[in-house]
């Protein structure tokens, strides 16, 4: 869940500053790329909470709540976001594993004799 207010520009992810919860700077762009892309940087505090998956995982949680949080502040920031691809989910999720095969797609290895 992402929520924003109009503040200072304060950044918190599960009650700690974005730079302390990620440990690379390439997911804390991640995260922050939506207030960068309508270049409102410093305008809002946004208070974050993700849990599952991994941090990079979790780092396009918060770009997509973000995202769509900004979007329903100011429906016109739509037209700047949607076109970078911040308002579109990524859909991809882990594969069944089949009867008779050893996970999803890897087979048991086949013995002639």
């Amino acid at each position: 869940c992402v929520w924003i207010r109009p503040g200072t520009g304060e950044f918190t992810v599960n009650k700690r500053q974005l730079p302390d919860y990620f440990d690379f700077d390439l997911h804390s762009m991640h995260a922050f790329e939506p207030l960068q892309a309508v270049r409102k940087a410093g305008a809002f505090n946004v208070h974050c909470t993700v849990f599952g998956g991994g941090l990079g995982g979790q780092a396009g949680a918060i770009r997509l709540g973000l995202a769509r949080a900004l979007q329903n502040f100011d429906p016109e920031l739509r037209r700047i976001l949607k076109p970078l691809g911040m308002l579109t989910r990524d859909s991809r999720v882990v594969e069944q594993k089949k009867p008779g095969q050893h996970k999803a797609r890897k087979k048991y290895q086949w013995v002639k004799r």
